[in-house]
């Protein structure tokens, strides 16, 4: 198929309005097919996104990748489900992007896979990592105080203590990635809640 033929094809095979409220059930149907081979992509694109923490150390005796893996290795080593391990394994995907509020963004990522406490362990684990450090940058150490009375508190405070402060030891052996992808593809197979959950239905 040539170029020329290539657009007029894809042109068919999109929505025809110029607003959304013009819209027919016609273009949804296009949309909504669209949407559900995209969305199921959605794990690689992580998994690439991922990648681009390698070989940025920002400082820290590992660079961002090798904190990410050995941090969802210890959780794996330490029998945490899969939603954990992925969750550990992303938590913060959200630095290249989200500088000043990575946590949020990796929250945001996981949110339609996991359960809600481990979706506030990501959310959340920015504040509880800064007992570790605030106080040398003029910081509130104490800052995860603040949550003292969530019910989550102590498992974030559990995650950070275990895991993720834990994970800048150059000697430690973690897992490869390639070791988590496959647990990446089944945790983020399906949303457990969205409101874009139905369009996913065929």
């Amino acid at each position: 198929m040539g170029v020329q033929e290539n657009i007029e094809h894809s042109a068919a095979e999109r929505a025809k309005f110029r607003e959304m409220k013009e819209g027919t059930a016609q273009d949804w149907a296009i949309i909504g097919s669209e949407y559900r081979a995209f969305a199921k992509g959605l794990p690689e694109r992580v998994l690439e996104h991922l990648k681009l923490l390698d070989g940025d150390f920002g400082g820290f005796p590992v660079d961002r990748l090798q904190h990410s893996l050995q941090t969802a290795t210890r959780a794996h080593r330490d029998g945490r489900g899969e939603q954990y391990v992925v969750m550990a394994l992303l938590h913060d995907i959200g630095d290249t992007l989200g500088s000043y509020n990575h946590p949020e963004v990796a929250a945001s990522i996981i949110k339609p896979f996991v359960t809600e406490e481990i979706h506030w362990i990501c959310q959340n684990h920015g504040a509880f990592q800064g007992y570790y450090y605030f106080h040398f940058l003029g910081m509130d150490q104490n800052a995860r105080e603040k949550f003292r009375d969530n019910p989550h508190f102590e498992a974030c405070r559990e995650f950070c203590e275990k895991y993720d402060q834990a994970a800048f030891d150059p000697d430690y052996e973690s897992e490869p990635l390639e070791f988590f992808e496959p647990m990446v593809r089944r945790v983020m197979e399906r949303p457990l809640a969205s409101m874009y959950a139905a369009a996913m239905e065929e």
